[in-house]
């Protein structure tokens, strides 16, 4: 059960620095009536501004930090004194006893589980006001809104019929538990997040494994095969090494010496005929070279002789005819001369390359070089050595793969990803049933609930008076009717709408508490004072005796009316004197 105990305020509003206290842990209907000193004398006026509304502001604001209405929280400070403004609320759910003290000028936030204040240092730490704040509304287990039309009723308040379809529904869906089921489906889709920063870490896990698999499974095939091209090469190696040898012993090496004598007279032969033919070509051509410059040269005395230039063929007879005709005689002799001494030259060449005779066949050696023959036995000897060295030899690479094969694969384990694939296909299809608007458990509970307020609220239309028959349908929308016609709240009188507003709060109430808890305090503020005839006056009362004696609630009742005080065993008198307000103590009727 919530409880509401008792509300203390100083500097709140009208109320001034005398703290002013109100005891709400009572089992009866109490009265509210209002006396304005500073007006004088007993009409309504005096009753107006007394400070009545003053104590609901203030239950409001001790809880949510909020009045009933849009006032500024800086308006909620009394005006004269400006400063040490301070609310404080205790109360108690399930046993357990809070204390909230709020204020402004300083701000103040201060929450208390039993005496324990709850601050940074505690397990259920606040961190900031708007955490605190957090923290009581999670535990009233009630929003703002839903507290002004369940606990604190009042004329400034909207009434729920008045609102837009959208707000109207944000309250019954909060009613009905509806909004549990959206809060539970906001904290599941967290925890779906989570559950899918969980897979997604996992799958980083496994591809990160993955990768290194691949990466190493790629630096074992390649060393894989480094280990082929070894095997391969040192086979290939083997071989060579053991043919040479195989070679070398079927080698005669004295002949193979000779051998090496006789390609050195051939390679000796080879370039004596190779510079005799190359000078044998040059002197042939210096020779024919000879022999056209000759024939020329007949060929220009011989047109000299006849008196012809020997190059333009004109007629000569000067001097300049002898010198030309007795300086080509002279190149002439020159050049046969030169002609004379190419073509022994020629002779000669070929003499002496008849001299060396033909080129034989070149000799055959196993050696290189006849450096490499002479040492031949000792070549022996190192490939010897050399294969038995590389028989030797163990495969460098084979240890280092089985030991990569054995180690550095890592195994998968997809035990767990399976595991958080299945919890987040749960938390989706558990997502799906408290979001979905068909899904049954929603529509369950709306149609179980709709039929308790349905019920409630028939009850109480009939006990105030209303012949109109006001139902809540399946899609949450509000059907009015009298006599077969359908109706708006706004084609009804003050006095049928108030009537209306009274007996939806009260079925609100009751479903809510139903659902949830129940709580101990109702404030029904100046509803009762217009519109309302006798009938329904009476009416209202009588449910409120019975909900205060029968539930045990702590009903307040804030009227002008004087008359009421006949109707009640409790009055709580609100006296606003030289601009404050103060509170009587004293309840009890004699």
């Amino acid at each position: 059960m919530f409880k509401i105990k008792t509300l203390t305020v100083k500097n709140f509003m009208s109320v001034g620095n005398s703290t002013q206290a109100v005891d709400f842990d009572r089992d009866d209907l109490t009265l509210v009536l209002g006396e304005n000193i500073d007006l004088g004398g007993d009409d309504t006026g005096a009753r107006n501004g007394t400070g009545k509304t003053t104590i609901i502001n203030a239950l409001s604001y001790a809880l949510y930090g909020s009045a009933l209405t849009n006032i500024r929280r800086e308006n909620l400070v009394n005006k004269t004194n400006g400063k040490s403004m301070i609310i404080t609320i205790d109360f108690e759910k399930d046993g357990q006893s809070y204390r909230i003290e709020r204020g402004r000028k300083p701000n103040i936030l201060r929450f208390f589980i039993g005496d324990q204040e709850q601050d940074e240092n505690d397990d259920n730490a606040q961190g900031d006001s708007r955490q605190t704040q957090a923290e009581i509304e999670r535990l009233l287990g009630m929003s703002h809104e839903m507290f002004k039309h369940v606990v604190a009723l009042n004329t400034y308040t909207e009434p729920f019929l008045a609102l837009k379809p959208t707000e109207q529904r944000l309250i019954i869906e909060q009613l009905l538990g509806i909004t549990v089921l959206t809060e539970k489906a906001d904290a599941l889709k967290e925890e779906i997040k989570i559950t899918k920063s969980s897979i997604q870490q996992e799958e980083a896990n496994i591809n990160a494994i993955q990768d290194a698999n691949k990466r190493m499974q790629e630096q074992v095939e390649a060393m894989e095969r480094r280990q082929k091209m070894w095997g391969a090469k040192h086979q290939e190696n083997l071989a060579k090494l053991q043919t040479a040898l195989d070679d070398l012993l079927k080698l005669d090496i004295d002949q193979e010496i000779i051998a090496h004598q006789e390609l050195a007279d051939y390679t000796q032969k080879k370039r004596d005929i190779s510079d005799i033919d190359t000078a044998y070509t040059q002197a042939v051509i210096d020779r024919d070279r000879e022999a056209k410059g000759i024939t020329k040269l007949e060929k220009d005395i011989s047109k000299l002789q006849d008196h012809k230039c020997n190059t333009c063929g004109q007629e000569l007879h000067d001097n300049q005819h002898s010198d030309l005709l007795k300086d080509k005689e002279t190149r002439l002799n020159d050049a046969r001369t030169e002609l004379e001494i190419h073509q022994k030259s020629c002779d000669e060449f070929l003499l002496a390359k008849q001299e060396l005779g033909e080129l034989s066949t070149k000799p055959n050696t196993f050696y290189d070089s006849n450096e490499d023959a002479i040492h031949h036995r000792s070549s022996l000897t190192n490939l010897q050595e050399q294969i038995d060295t590389l028989t030797k030899e163990q495969d460098p690479y084979s240890e280092q793969i089985e030991e990569m094969k054995a180690t550095a694969l890592a195994e998968i384990d997809y035990d767990k990803m399976n595991e958080v694939v299945r919890m987040k296909d749960h938390q989706e299809f558990l997502y799906k049933l408290l979001t979905n608007k068909d899904s049954y458990i929603r529509k369950r509970i709306i149609d179980q609930n709709l039929s308790y307020l349905n019920a409630r609220l028939g009850q109480y239309l009939t006990r105030v008076g209303l012949p109109h028959s006001v139902v809540f349908m399946n899609d949450l929308s509000v059907e009015i009717t009298e006599l077969g016609r359908d109706l708006d709240f706004d084609n009804l009188s003050r006095g049928e709408r108030n009537r209306l507003i009274l007996s939806l709060s009260w079925a609100f109430r009751d479903v809510w508490e139903s659902l949830y808890q129940p709580i101990n305090l109702l404030f029904i503020d100046e509803l009762l004072d217009s519109g309302l005839d006798t009938s329904g006056m009476e009416a209202t009362i009588a449910v409120l005796k019975q909900m205060s004696r029968d539930s045990k609630k702590s009903v307040w009742l804030v009227s002008h009316r004087d008359e009421l005080t006949g109707r009640v065993n409790n009055v709580f008198h609100v006296i606003k004197e030289n601009g404050f307000t103060n509170y009587s103590t004293d309840l009890e009727i004699s």
